[in-house]
């Protein structure tokens, strides 16, 4: 498979700020929405906090060796806003951005591209207090934080994506309310969801302004909506959440517009749109990140379909394990989007139950299996036509998984929270196998 990849691909690992780094109460950080979330009883399954997570920051050194050690040439992180600039307005935390500032530096000093994100649902909690992404003037402290982190990192960046996942933030921390902030109101979602895409456009706009040399973008989670039956009455029910899930993201980036079926059926839900917000929104990106785990199948019955009750494998989070799903979106999107920017997988992996043997790495083979698959399931659409330029691993360690909290695993490195000793699975060690071959067949470092 290694053949099948250009010299020029990108391939790396991935993780977020607030999973990963710990360290919440130093070098002038301010609170995070999801530090008062996990702090709300029921919150999170096994009642953990972010506060030590993998302890990255005061383990940076050691991690950075680790990315090293893979043979990546990308390593996609995201930057805490809250340890930047601890209110999300006034000051920003030179402390904070000394972190980023040494663990970009120590990236490209061992020869990986630094792929940023820079925002990946850790809101300051002081803007919360102020609406949060409701409030149309967070969408302006956003483009200011922005600003500022690419005036101090941006000439050393090879990447930046404004947002990770809107839908995730929008809807699972507004509507269903399983994420932080932890609301559960339609129409607050859907204006969410609107300033969190203004506020992408805007910041492009703006980094570009001010002369930004990376490559912009925005990360969006999606899969193929496909209907349970033949029947008439599930098939509407695909279409309707495809475009809840995926075409509300990303036809206003690619087509200028919200799906109109949506906006009718939101009727007095509907975001409030002022004039010029879809021009902006319409900015062009240099890259479209895709995450993709699972597909999703629709039933009009409004029933949740197992995968597990109809004899299909899934994952420990009870997705269905579907590799040609990610080929089906990515074809998909193709399709739909005549000028889709190059298109990198920004997350790709799954949970399953690790055993952790006596000696030796765990035997991830399941997650091996899947990576591989996924890995394949790439070729093919690269094949059929579609501009794939990279594909990142989520996840480089085990971390903290948000509501499930550190009781679900999908690190290709395992993490004793115990000691915080990091042992690379199979899957990690695979994975530097396969890239090793692949450089030595003319890929580049």
């Amino acid at each position: 498979m290694h053949k099948k990849f250009p010299s020029d691909f990108l391939f790396g690992v991935a993780t977020s700020s607030f999973q990963i780094e710990g360290a919440v109460h130093e070098h002038g950080r301010g609170e995070s929405i999801w530090d008062r979330f996990c702090r709300q009883p029921g919150a999170i399954s096994d009642a953990s906090n972010g506060d030590i997570a993998c302890d990255h920051v005061h383990r940076l050194e050691e991690d950075l060796d680790l990315i090293a050690s893979l043979g990546v040439n990308c390593y996609r992180f995201s930057i805490a806003w809250p340890r930047v600039q601890a209110l999300g307005h006034g000051a920003f935390n030179e402390q904070g951005l000394d972190f980023y500032q040494r663990l970009v530096d120590g990236l490209l000093k061992r020869r990986i591209k630094p792929v940023a994100t820079l925002y990946h649902w850790d809101l300051p909690q002081a803007l919360q207090d102020q609406g949060g992404w409701a409030n149309r003037e967070t969408v302006h402290r956003f483009v200011d934080y922005a600003r500022h982190v690419q005036k101090h990192l941006g000439d050393r960046l090879h990447m930046i994506s404004t947002h990770n996942e809107p839908w995730c933030a929008a809807t699972l921390g507004h509507d269903v309310g399983i994420h932080a902030p932890g609301i559960k109101n339609r129409a607050i979602a859907a204006q969410v969801s609107h300033h969190l895409m203004l506020s992408h456009g805007l910041a492009l706009q703006a980094m570009r302004a001010d002369g930004a040399t990376a490559n912009l973008g925005i990360v969006l989670n999606m899969g193929p909506s496909v209907p349970a039956t033949p029947m008439p009455d599930d098939i509407a029910a695909a279409r309707r959440a495809d475009a809840l899930s995926r075409r509300w993201y990303s036809d206003p980036l690619l087509r200028g517009q919200y799906p109109q079926e949506i906006i009718e059926e939101l009727g007095a839900d509907a975001p409030k749109i002022e004039a010029g917000d879809m021009a902006i929104l319409q900015t062009p990106m240099d890259h479209l990140g895709i995450n993709y785990y699972t597909r999703h199948v629709a039933q009009a019955s409004g029933q949740h379909w197992s995968a597990r009750a109809h004899g299909l494998p899934v994952s420990e989070m009870e997705w269905e394990i579907y590799p040609e799903g990610l080929t089906d979106i990515l074809c998909q999107m193709k399709a739909d989007y005549p000028h889709l920017p190059p298109v990198f997988i920004t997350e790709n992996g799954g949970a399953f139950p690790d055993k952790t043997p006596a000696e030796g790495p765990v035997q991830d083979l399941d997650r091996l299996s899947y990576l591989q698959e996924h890995m394949a399931a790439v070729t093919v659409a690269r094949e059929r036509g579609v501009q794939v330029d990279g594909y990142m691993v989520w996840s480089l360690m085990d971390n903290f998984e948000w509501g499930f909290g550190y009781s679900k695993r999908f690190g290709i490195v395992h993490v004793d929270y115990d000691t915080l000793k990091r042992t690379p699975k199979a899957s990690a060690l695979w994975y530097r196998d396969f890239l090793q071959q692949w450089r030595k067949d003319g890929g580049q470092a």
